[in-house]
C-alpha cells in the first residue's frame, strides 16, 4: 500500500513538473497556419518545445520584408543542398556559439560584419588564405590573435607604428 501511494505521488509530481506547453493547430493564426502548413498532418505528434520553436519562427517570418524573406528562402535551399557531414559541422559549431558569453557572441557577430563589409575580391583572398593554412599555422594565428587582443591600445599602436617604418 506504501508502495502505490509513494507511486502515485510521485507521478503528480512529476505531473506537476513545467513542462512546454502543446500549441494546437487550431490556437494558431491563419497566417501561422499558412506558413507551417508543411506540419499540419503531424502537428499533434510534434514535441511542444518544437511546436514552441516552429510557432516562434512562423512569427518571426511575419515580420521579415519580402528583401528578407527571399534571402532567408535562398539559404534554406542552399542548407538543403549540403551534405549531411557539412550540416552536422555547423550544428555543431552553431551549438558552440551559443555557449558563448554574450559579449564573445557580441565580437563574433561584429568579425562577421566586418568580414562582409570588406570587398568581395578581399573575403575570397581571405578564405584562400585560411583554406592553405596547416592546422599547425591556424592554431598560431588564433594565438597571435589571442596575444593581439592582451595589448593595450597604446601597445599596438605601437606595434603598428614599428610595422609601418619597416615596409618604408
Amino acid at each position: 500500500m506504501n508502495r502505490q501511494r509513494f507511486i502515485t505521488g510521485l507521478l503528480l509530481w512529476f505531473s506537476l513538473l513545467p513542462v512546454g506547453q502543446a500549441v494546437q493547430w487550431n490556437e494558431l493564426s491563419a497566417d501561422q497556419q499558412k506558413i507551417l502548413k508543411p506540419f499540419a498532418d503531424r502537428w499533434s505528434e510534434l514535441p511542444p518545445e518544437r511546436q514552441e520553436r516552429l510557432q516562434r519562427g512562423a512569427e518571426r517570418w511575419q515580420t521579415l520584408t519580402p528583401e528578407q524573406k527571399q534571402q532567408a528562402k535562398e539559404r534554406f535551399k542552399h542548407w538543403a543542398k549540403l551534405p549531411p557531414e557539412q550540416k552536422q559541422r555547423l550544428r555543431e559549431r552553431f551549438d558552440e556559439y551559443r555557449k558563448l558569453p554574450p559579449e564573445e557572441r557580441h565580437k563574433v557577430r561584429e568579425r562577421f560584419r566586418w568580414f562582409q563589409n570588406l570587398p568581395a575580391e578581399k573575403r575570397k583572398e581571405l578564405r584562400e588564405k585560411w583554406r592553405n593554412m596547416s592546422p599547425e599555422e591556424r592554431q598560431q594565428w588564433r594565438e597571435r590573435r589571442q596575444q593581439w587582443r592582451r595589448l593595450t591600445p597604446e601597445q599596438r599602436r605601437k606595434i603598428l607604428q614599428r610595422y609601418r617604418n619597416r615596409r618604408r
